[in-house]
């Protein structure tokens, strides 16, 4: 990788000593590595060890270099930014677009990939208020590594401990990488995401706990990576992708109709989405209510369509369609096998399994997913935030789209631009 100019904004938390870490591992690299701490990070971790280790003057004050509009210099000039720690209050600030300091006026003016890696107590990480800042972060594009389990301040332990520069170096990296990358230029993708929701009168609906995290990722990396990107949004839980066509629905036969409408002519189709496999056979027009004398309700459920094998089974020649299998099975290889199983039933070209649970897979930042491929072969293995994730399964779609091409082609070499 050619140097980057990098800028390392450091916040307020005790973990900011970590982040002398990130900025060693960056400098040895190669790198020209700027160092943006707010005032509160200077508490923790002193200027001269930052400008020793970081080899450049370092940056605090906004009003300082106005001459040279350091303000907006910096971010302008950078070709990454890594924010570690974040801590709640500095994510709330991105989040909202606040810039009261020169970081935030660095992040502002940039348009260069952002990384952060959140640092608090578990509290303050799992307050809605906080994942509702992560959720608009990662929907507009910024990487988030970790927060890790383990030891906190004090006797506290939890989710919320800083990742390990080393971990956080590799990602930021790789976001460069992808961000650079336009190897779905001229490409239609297709995503769906959410979770659809099957009403059973103006009130109630039989839904799943889909927030739709890794579909608009899915969808966002695309864009990032040059495809003109259609999301077929189901009751999504965060906000939608921009770059995007959006169209939006409710119920799996709405889905069908949008996703089927949509692939026509498309490149790849990924089924990201949560489908309800049943709807209530009748939906009642006004609240059903409550009577003192009845024992209980009794629904009568009728099957949906099954939209991934509606695909999978009509003719797609030229079309990538790629499903998405969620599981609670705890055994790996059982769940490798009923992956394999899916995949062949549904008719997919790819399989992307994971495990699901009360605390895995549904409205978490992370994800752990296993691709299978037509012969059943696992074409590769992500584990990480759902961007990344999205990333490694796109690169496995970059793939298959030049391993058809040249087939088609055999007289030319095709490899992923």
């Amino acid at each position: 990788m050619s140097p980057l100019n990098i800028v390392v904004g450091i916040t307020g938390g005790i973990a900011a000593y970590k982040a002398v870490g990130v900025v060693r591992a960056l400098v040895l690299e190669g790198h020209d590595v700027h160092v943006v701490p707010t005032e509160g990070a200077l508490r923790f971790v002193g200027r001269p060890t930052l400008e020793a280790i970081s080899r450049n003057p370092l940056h605090v004050d906004l009003y300082e270099g106005v001459a040279e509009v350091r303000h907006v210099a910096l971010g302008q000039a950078a070709d990454l930014i890594v924010i570690a720690p974040a801590t709640a209050n500095t994510i709330a600030k991105l989040a909202t677009g606040l810039a009261d300091d020169l970081l935030g006026n660095t992040v502002l003016a940039s348009e260069a990939p952002v990384v952060i890696a959140p640092a608090m107590h578990t509290e303050m990480w799992r307050h809605p208020a906080t994942q509702a800042n992560i959720a608009t972060l990662l929907a507009r594009g910024v990487t988030i590594v970790g927060p890790a389990v383990g030891q906190l301040t004090g006797a506290d332990s939890g989710p919320g401990r800083m990742e390990e520069p080393e971990a956080i170096v590799a990602a930021a990296l790789r976001r460069v990488e992808a961000s650079g990358r336009h190897d779905l230029a001229g490409v239609h993708v297709v995503v769906t995401a959410g979770g659809t929701r099957e009403p059973l009168d103006p009130v109630r609906f039989l839904g799943n706990r889909s927030s739709g995290r890794q579909g608009v990722a899915i969808a966002d990396a695309a864009r990032a990576r040059g495809a003109e990107v259609t999301l077929i949004a189901a009751n999504l839980e965060i906000p939608e992708p921009v770059g995007c066509e959006i169209r939006r629905v409710s119920t799996a036969l709405e889905l069908q109709q949008a996703v089927t409408d949509a692939a026509q002519g498309a490149d790849v189709v990924v089924m990201a989405a949560a489908v309800a496999d049943y709807r209530a056979a009748g939906v009642s027009e006004t609240k059903i209510k409550k009577d003192a004398s009845d024992s209980g309700l009794t629904l009568e459920l009728v099957r949906n369509p099954d939209v991934l094998a509606g695909l999978g089974h009509a003719p797609h020649d030229g079309m990538l369609l790629v499903g998405f299998a969620a599981e609670t099975e705890p055994d790996d290889e059982r769940l490798l096998d009923l992956g394999r199983a899916k995949r062949e039933a549904k008719g997919a070209d790819l399989l992307v399994v994971n495990r699901v649970g009360w605390t895995e897979g549904f409205a978490t930042d992370e994800n752990r997913v296993v691709v299978i491929g037509r012969s059943g072969e696992i074409v590769t293995r992500a584990h990480g935030t759902k961007r990344s994730v999205a990333d490694d399964i796109l690169d496995v779609v970059v793939l298959e789209l030049a391993t058809a091409a040249a087939t088609a082609d055999p007289t030319k070499e095709h490899e992923p631009t």
